[in-house]
């Protein structure tokens, strides 16, 4: 069991090769409003997808050592890439909970009818061991079609989301596994979401369609319900150092960059109440 490093109150870190994270730090802030969030966008050295094992090993490291040092209770990787990579080492190397993702193979293969399972995710996730090891414990039986999707997180990161150029992307990965009979759908990268409406147009309404967000706000739920990590819900108890805080980081200096991230906050996610978020630039770490 983890002991709280200084009481529960201490913020969650949350950390992706750029805004893609994003879809998963609403999850995390829709299922526990009262925490402190903390979370670090990389989009200087975005897609991770692209960058070879030991460059993603060691970002996920600095940046790691980045959310420690701000007093983090627990840190998600909100990066399929990166969890492929890094998850394993970072649970080894740190003293808090370290929560990943996980393509969506199981219930993948609970909802398929065909037995057909597309995956839309990065080279290097579909090139790694924790995606063949997913398959062959849950999907032994299935034909699992995964598909590397290069330019869909520069889309996202460029906040074009409903271009020319990002449908025909989708329609270019998509439609031929329409064409084998897929009929579920996983999106095995934290930026797709962005492109659910763009997505469901193309595959309609019979074909399910899975992201992973949800399940790992519940799953860090569960950890810090474990490890006695929860934060005292602040409506219980008058005091200010309880309230809940959001603070983004981005590696990137690009304006471009800090303004998708406002607009993918607000617009998608439906927050306007919300105040507008102050991003910070990530100091330099070393990696």
């Amino acid at each position: 069991m983890y002991p709280p490093p200084s009481g529960d109150i201490c913020p969650i870190g949350v950390f992706d090769s750029g805004i893609g994270g994003l879809s998963v730090l609403k999850e995390i802030h829709q299922l526990l409003p009262h925490e402190s969030l903390i979370y670090v966008g990389d989009s200087a050295h975005a897609p991770y997808g692209d960058r070879s094992a030991n460059f993603v090993k060691q970002r996920s490291i600095a940046i790691s050592d980045f959310l420690l040092d701000k007093g983090v209770k627990a840190i998600v990787i909100a990066c399929n890439t990166a969890t492929a990579e890094s998850a394993e080492l970072l649970r080894e190397r740190l003293d808090v909970p370290v929560i990943g993702l996980e393509p969506a193979i199981k219930p993948a293969a609970k909802l398929s009818k065909s037995g057909i399972i597309g995956v839309l995710a990065t080279q290097r996730t579909i090139s790694s061991e924790r995606l063949l090891g997913l398959t062959e414990r849950f999907a032994k039986d299935k034909k699992v079609l995964a598909q590397a999707c290069p330019g869909l997180v520069e889309q996202v990161e460029a906040c074009e989301l409903n271009d020319a150029k990002t449908d025909a992307l989708l329609k270019k990965y998509i439609l031929p596994l329409l064409s084998q009979g897929v009929d579920a759908l996983i999106l095995g990268c934290t930026h797709y979401p962005f492109l659910l409406p763009a997505i469901q147009k193309i595959v309609g309404e019979e074909i399910e369609i899975l992201e992973t967000g949800r399940p790992v706000a519940e799953q860090l739920k569960r950890v810090l319900e474990i490890n006695q990590l929860e934060k005292i819900n602040s409506t219980k108890i008058n005091n200010s150092d309880y309230k809940s805080q959001l603070n983004f980081y981005n590696s990137s200096a690009n304006k471009q960059h800090h303004e998708t991230m406002q607009k993918l906050w607000h617009n998608n996610f439906h927050q306007p109440n919300e105040d507008k978020i102050t991003i910070s630039i990530l100091p330099e770490l070393n990696d």
